[in-house]
C-alpha cells in the first residue's frame, strides 16, 4: 500500500473534519490566515479572543490583531486559540497536549475553539500523530495528550444531539501550508 501525499491528506482531513461539524480554513500564508481570521470574528463578533501560546501570539502582534494574554475575565471568554500537536486525517481529530502555554483550560471553557495547525502536522492515523508527539518530546511526555474529534457533544438526553455540552460548541481548524 502507497503512503497518501499531503495533499490527500489535507482533503482526506478536511472531509472528515467537517463532516462532524468541524469547521475547516485552508490558508495559504499567515496573511491570508489573518483576513480569514478578522473577518471570522468581526461576523461573529468576538471581543474576547484568549490566546497564551508565545509562538501563536508572535503571529497575532506581527499582524497587529487584539488578543488577551493571560487569564484575566476568563469567564467572559468567547474564543479560545491554540496550536495542536498533530491533525489526524483519518478521523478528522486533533491531537492536543498540555505541554505548551494554553494547558488544559484554553481548549475547554470558551464556546468557540480555533486552532492553528500547519500541513507539516497532518498524519494520517492516531499511531502516526503519537510518533510525531514522541519524537517532539521524547520521554517528556506531556501529561496530558487529548484527541479532540469535532465539537463537543452529548446525546445523553433522550437521544438528542447537543453541540457544547461539556466544552466548545464550535471548533475550527485554520490549517496553514508549511
Amino acid at each position: 500500500m502507497y503512503a497518501p501525499n499531503e495533499e490527500m491528506l489535507e482533503v482526506l482531513f478536511a472531509e472528515q473534519f467537517t463532516a462532524i461539524a468541524g469547521q475547516f480554513v485552508f490558508c495559504e500564508d499567515e496573511i491570508q490566515f489573518i483576513e480569514n481570521l478578522l473577518t471570522l470574528a468581526e461576523e461573529r463578533k468576538w471581543h474576547k479572543i484568549y490566546c497564551w501560546e508565545p509562538p501563536l501570539q508572535e503571529i497575532l502582534t506581527q499582524y497587529e490583531y487584539p488578543y488577551f494574554e493571560t487569564d484575566k475575565d476568563f469567564e467572559q471568554a468567547q474564543v479560545g486559540f491554540t496550536l495542536c500537536e498533530a491533525l489526524i486525517a483519518r478521523n478528522g481529530s486533533i491531537l492536543l497536549s498540555n505541554a505548551n502555554m494554553a494547558g488544559r483550560r484554553l481548549s475547554i471553557y470558551p464556546p468557540v475553539h480555533i486552532v492553528l495547525a500547519y500541513t507539516s502536522q497532518l498524519v494520517t492515523d492516531l499511531k502516526d500523530g503519537f510518533k510525531l508527539i514522541k519524537t517532539k518530546y521524547g520521554h517528556q511526555l506531556p501529561s496530558m495528550i487529548t484527541n479532540v474529534t469535532g465539537p463537543s457533544r452529548t446525546s445523553d438526553i433522550e437521544k438528542t444531539l447537543v453541540l457544547g455540552a461539556h466544552g466548545p460548541k464550535e471548533l475550527f481548524v485554520f490549517l496553514l501550508d508549511g
